[in-house]
């Protein structure tokens, strides 16, 4: 039997914890198992019980106070990480061998763990090698997604993520439930964005000619190939939250010895999102 796994990444401050923490009461809201492991070893306190946490193993804290390394915050967590990358006996050991696990990862928000250093890739691997079917999700924060050149930042720190990992990857706008009305009607455009339209609303905020044929270049390519898709998550909505989870369990093919179903779409009558179209072009095997 296979296992599975969701590895939620994003920046610090994206919702991270609180997105485990949804996803947690809406797993017993629907009468399935879920375990949580957290693998930021700067975390201070969660809002639910952990299967495993990597404090145990090492902390930034420690790392930090030991005079012989000398590490400030950042270099501190890299440190931590390296070390569990060379301690994964631990996890294993952790985790078990009970078929069918479903366990979310609460990763840190050092953006560095996802673009250059190797450490998050050696876990994926190691988790493939467990028989682990593993999902990539990535969470940013919708407040900071409302202005085009901000989201493309957004989407960049995405796409570096879906390439460094290469597995496939579900990103999703956090805390819509704290966007004003304005707002959430103003970010709608960002969850399936024209790149185009985007870059000639702001054609004439873009005053160096050389970084406006590089973000022109960027649109294009991320337009053409449809390579980063957004969902939104409001922690309030439970049929949105029960979407965002059809769509990852669809992606790691969650219970396939049963009815394979296809992600749940909305009553396009009754005025909601159809939040299908979005999940088209991100996910590929």
């Amino acid at each position: 039997m296979p296992r599975y796994a969701q590895i939620v990444m994003g920046p610090a401050g994206s919702g991270k914890s609180t997105y485990c923490a949804t996803m947690i009461q809406h797993f017993e809201s629907l009468n399935r198992s879920v375990q949580v492991v957290n693998l930021d070893p700067a975390a201070e306190h969660f809002d639910y019980p952990v299967m495993a946490d990597i404090r145990e193993l090492i902390q930034v804290e420690d790392v930090m106070e030991d005079q012989s390394l000398r590490f400030g915050p950042n270099g501190g967590l890299v440190f931590c990480m390296e070390y569990f990358a060379n301690n994964f006996d631990w996890l294993e050991e952790a985790l078990g061998h009970v078929e069918d696990d479903y366990i979310l990862f609460d990763c840190p928000g050092q953006i560095e763990l996802y673009t250059h250093l190797p450490v998050m890739r050696q876990l994926v691997e190691q988790l493939q090698q467990w028989e682990f079917r593993v999902c990539g999700v990535f969470l940013v924060d919708s407040q900071f997604m409302v202005e085009s050149f901000k989201f493309i930042s957004g989407v960049m720190a995405a796409l570096s993520a879906m390439v460094s990992l290469e597995i496939p990857q579900i990103n999703i706008m956090t805390k819509m439930d704290l966007l004003s009305p304005k707002a959430k009607k103003e970010i709608e455009k960002y969850l399936d964005p024209d790149m185009y339209s985007m870059m000639e609303d702001n054609s004439d905020t873009i005053r160096s000619k050389k970084f406006k044929k590089l973000t022109e270049a960027i649109c294009e390519l991320i337009d053409d190939y449809s390579l980063v898709r957004f969902m939104p998550f409001d922690r309030s909505d439970e049929e949105g939250i029960n979407i965002v989870l059809q769509h990852i369990d669809f992606t790691i093919q969650y219970g396939e010895d049963l009815e394979v179903k296809e992600p749940k779409e909305t009553n396009e009558d009754s005025g909601d999102t159809n939040y299908d179209e979005f999940f088209q072009g991100q996910v590929e095997s």
